[in-house]
């Protein structure tokens, strides 16, 4: 089995909310497709983050590199990819090039053997723990705490919601987080996530005041995921935190173990290489009895990690990538009762939906929609 071909798009479609009839942000995503000398076709995705550079690594740097190698040979691909494309360790876009590519040749190899991408990585077993990210930033209090009524009234019993956005800051944030848990009681999980963007000392003032709201993690706290900075914080709160989904390799994810900042590290198949580099960064966090969670999103691919890996954890179902798993793959799954099931069809489990992503094809950078929400000045979404 040879690798043929390897095709590479961009595509947006607007994302609504239940009961908001206003698109509420515009999902990019990079669909990748390898193809094999025998007909098999793989595919794989990758996140907005300079689409159009990833697609020309993809086509124009990657496939040269590994075309007429064996799908299913994904350490010799790795390894050309590392030494002929990116000798000095980059990240970024050769990471979330690599990781389309990756994930498709997975999907093939399923495919051949029969047997689903959560089997190969190890078979632990048929399912994933799931929870929802539904706190968008732009929500007022008030429709935060409808929102999270709603996804418990439809059996969800994990939520995450989104911090360090509010112009009140930290205390904001604070009382945001109180109302959350308020409505939905204390037999709910509830994370809280700020993409970054928190410098240490605001951070760890949040954490101390959310600290009786039993957090089940902190998701990326701080500015550029600061190892040594968030072991400081972890030291110095009882929360709970959480990194890594947008590391392009397992040294950055090892220098989080290394550094003592997580409690669950966050690797993220479509961002920091694919299944290949994730397995390594899960069993090096299980050397260290480290649980492994999906952050970033895409659940359809994580969910592979996380059910067939021994110390994988919870999937994330961000609304829109959900939204994006369902309109743009036929047979994805969804979350039910706190759980994903994985498909029994071989590889991913499911296929493209071809008419859906000619549809929302971008050709053209020009073509891009801004990705901004619909709100006011106070920063509440306009119904």
């Amino acid at each position: 089995m040879k690798i043929k071909k390897i095709t590479a798009s961009v595509h947006q479609f607007p994302i609504y909310l239940p009961m908001i009839d206003k698109p509420l942000e515009h999902r990019v995503l990079i669909f990748c497709e390898v193809e094999t000398d025998d007909g098999l076709k793989g595919c794989g995705v990758t996140g907005a983050f300079l689409p159009w550079a990833t697609i020309a690594a993809i086509e124009h740097e990657i496939f040269p590199v590994i075309k007429d190698m064996d799908p299913r040979d994904t350490e010799a691909i790795h390894h050309a990819v590392w030494w002929k494309v990116n000798p000095r360790a980059y990240t970024g876009v050769v990471s979330n090039a690599l990781s389309a590519v990756d994930i498709a040749c997975w999907d093939i190899h399923g495919k051949a053997t029969g047997r689903t991408v959560a089997q190969l990585l190890g078979g632990y077993r048929d399912w994933a723990g799931t929870y929802i990210t539904f706190g968008y930033p732009f929500f007022s209090i008030d429709q935060l705490v409808e929102y999270a009524k709603k996804f418990v009234s439809e059996g969800h019993t994990r939520l995450k919601m989104v911090v360090a956005n509010d112009k009140g800051g930290w205390r904001e944030d604070a009382r945001r987080v109180h109302a959350v848990r308020d409505a939905v009681g204390p037999d709910v999980d509830l994370m809280i996530d700020a993409n970054y963007r928190f410098p240490p000392n605001e951070a760890l003032m949040l954490c101390r005041a959310v600290e009786d709201c039993d957090l089940t993690w902190f998701e990326e706290p701080l500015h550029q995921n600061d190892a040594r900075a968030l072991a400081d914080l972890r030291r110095r709160t009882n929360v709970p935190i959480a990194c890594g989904q947008m590391e392009g390799h397992r040294w950055r994810l090892r220098e989080l173990i290394e550094h003592h900042a997580v409690d669950i590290l966050q690797p993220n198949c479509c961002y920091n290489g694919g299944y290949t580099e994730t397995v390594k960064a899960a069993h090096m966090a299980q050397a260290y009895n480290l649980r492994i969670a999906n952050g970033a999103g895409w659940p359809i691919f994580n969910m592979h990690t996380m059910a067939g890996l021994m110390n994988g954890w919870l999937v994330e179902f961000h609304w829109g990538m959900w939204q994006a798993g369902q309109k743009f793959f036929k047979g994805a799954p969804g979350p039910e009762k706190g759980k994903v099931k994985i498909p029994d069809a071989p590889g991913l489990g499911f296929t493209p939906e071809y008419d859906a992503l000619a549809e929302c094809r971008v050709k053209d950078p020009a073509g891009l929609k801004a990705a901004g929400m619909q709100t006011n000045e106070g920063g509440i979404v306009k119904v």
